[in-house]
């Protein structure tokens, strides 16, 4: 299948329609909410979370909970990662892009757990209308994949993956605190050693008609927490009290949202949040989402601790951290639809 951008490079600026396949029923700029809301997503200051005064530390704790528990998403701002890093490595995903469609089609890939795949939409195999979206999808931890080409972003790519892996220990720290586990609960129970983190740079050039069209359709991401940022252009909206939020970074902070593993550990406390890319017609938007799961092999369930017989029985089916991640990216992507294949009935 045309990449997005051969797409787009192909066809004539003047009068460029949508092709009929990249039409969606829904229109995105439907709901969205004004911008009051969008001043309202928190906002964690992570040198604050790590202060060795505890009172500082309890306040960051308590307000990350408030978050977790009320919008699924929150702003990383002091997360010590350095603004040249981040800019390096997004001008490494641009690179990436702009090789010659020969060059990414060595990795291309198949199957979702391949180590590196590059490809277009979300999952051509399953979707009669696709997404306005290129993307290259890299497994960079327990082990280290990467493309050789463009030359030097493998060694950005692992130096950047290894200061998030950090950052989302510390807030996987401080979560497991704020439903009153140990520290390291999360990190044990769901052998994070071990962890699957995957590199999602995705593409989304200017579409000729961005009302019709979804960079993203809505969902929730498999895993626990994602970390995302973006190259300044917006198109990240959040589902929130049913209305869309547009969600614009500050510079330099991390966008985070709460992820279907994290719904489960919790016993649904803290619920995955569903969010969605939409396109605009003037600016190529780039993103990359730093995902971080649970390691292949963990079965997860609801901790233990955190569920009765009487008051709070488990609300999702243990299942098989890998299992589930085929599920969700072995089939349409469309809102919760996995979490709720394991969601338990309550009588």
């Amino acid at each position: 299948m045309t990449c997005i951008k051969t797409l787009v490079a192909q066809s004539s600026h003047h009068n460029a329609t949508l092709p009929s396949n990249y039409i969606h029923p829904i229109n995105p700029s439907d709901s969205v909410a004004n911008s009051e809301l969008e001043r309202l997503i928190p906002t964690i200051d992570f040198s604050v979370l790590t202060s060795t005064d505890p009172a500082q530390r309890s306040k960051a704790i308590h307000d990350l909970s408030k978050a977790c528990q009320d919008w699924g998403f929150f702003l990383v701002i002091n997360h010590g990662v350095s603004e040249s890093l981040m800019k390096d490595v997004m001008d490494g995903c641009y690179e990436f892009f702009n090789l010659t469609d020969e060059e990414k089609k060595l990795y291309e890939g198949t199957d979702v757990l391949d180590p590196i795949r590059c490809g277009t939409s979300f999952n051509t195999s399953k979707e009669k209308i696709f997404f306005w979206r290129d993307f290259l999808k890299v497994l960079v931890h327990p082990d280290f994949h990467f493309p050789d080409k463009p030359k030097g972003f493998s060694e950005l790519a692992l130096e950047y993956i290894k200061r998030i892996r950090e950052i989302v220990g510390e807030l996987l720290r401080g979560i497991s605190i704020s439903l009153g586990l140990e520290a390291s609960y999360i990190h044990n129970f769901l052998n994070l050693e071990s962890s699957l983190q995957v590199f999602v740079a995705n593409l989304y050039p200017p579409c000729p008609q961005p009302e019709l069209a979804l960079g993203m359709p809505p969902h929730s991401d498999h895993g626990l927490l994602n970390i995302l940022i973006e190259n300044g252009v917006g198109g990240l909206q959040l589902q929130h009290n049913g209305k869309w939020v547009n969600v614009k970074a500050p510079p330099n902070s991390f966008l985070v949202n709460t992820c279907d593993h994290l719904e489960i550990l919790s016993n649904g406390r803290y619920k995955s949040v569903v969010h969605r890319a939409v396109v605009n017609n003037a600016t190529t938007r780039i993103s990359l989402a730093i995902a971080n799961g649970p390691s292949l092999d963990t079965m997860v369930s609801p901790a233990l601790a955190l569920t009765d017989d009487e008051n709070n029985p488990p609300a999702y089916a243990a299942i098989k951290y890998k299992e589930y991640l085929q599920l969700q990216q072995g089939n349409k992507l469309d809102q919760k639809s996995i979490l709720d294949r394991i969601r338990l009935q309550k009588d």
